[in-house]
């Protein structure tokens, strides 16, 4: 779906690994827009560049890389590779983004922050009854969200 939207130049895209697609992150590079993602496991790559960073930020690395797998021809440009350790979890994820100028701590803030997007449309289909969108456009799904909020408050009221 995300791929038929018509994104600005100049926004930044948040997805999961799991729609990892090179062919798509060279796209929204050469129209000047940016994302940011967990990087896979088997992804194949060639560091070029390495920046210090600040560990007690969490940050374990900020690279400069080229994907050189098999796919790795499908997004030609240069890569931003950035390791972080949650300080509350003890995770360790890494990122990749083609935002060269934000700092590392900011893009894995960036990607933290999709997780509260991700808690808001679970609570919409726990609470709200929205198992999926009658309409594709902006106003079809505003409008079936403040109608079932609507009625959530009313029920709400009425308890």
């Amino acid at each position: 779906m995300a791929k038929s939207l018509a994104i600005p130049k100049g926004s930044i895209v948040v997805e999961d690994r799991a729609y990892t697609d090179y062919k798509w992150f060279s796209k929204l590079q050469e129209n000047g827009i940016f994302f940011v993602t967990r990087q896979k496991t088997n992804a194949v790559y060639r560091v070029t560049g390495r920046k210090l960073v600040n560990k007690k930020q969490g940050l374990t690395s900020d690279q400069t890389i080229v994907l050189t797998g098999t796919k790795g021809g499908q997004c030609p440009y240069p890569l931003r590779r950035i390791g972080y350790r949650d300080p509350e979890t003890k995770k360790h994820y890494v990122f990749l983004t083609n935002h060269f100028k934000l700092s590392a701590k900011t893009i894995a803030d960036i990607y933290k922050e999709r997780w509260q997007i991700e808690i808001f449309f679970r609570w919409i289909k726990q609470n709200l009854k929205i198992k999926a969108f009658i309409g594709n456009s902006r106003n079809a799904v505003m409008t079936q969200i403040y109608v079932a909020l609507i009625a959530y408050l009313l029920l709400c009221m009425f308890k």
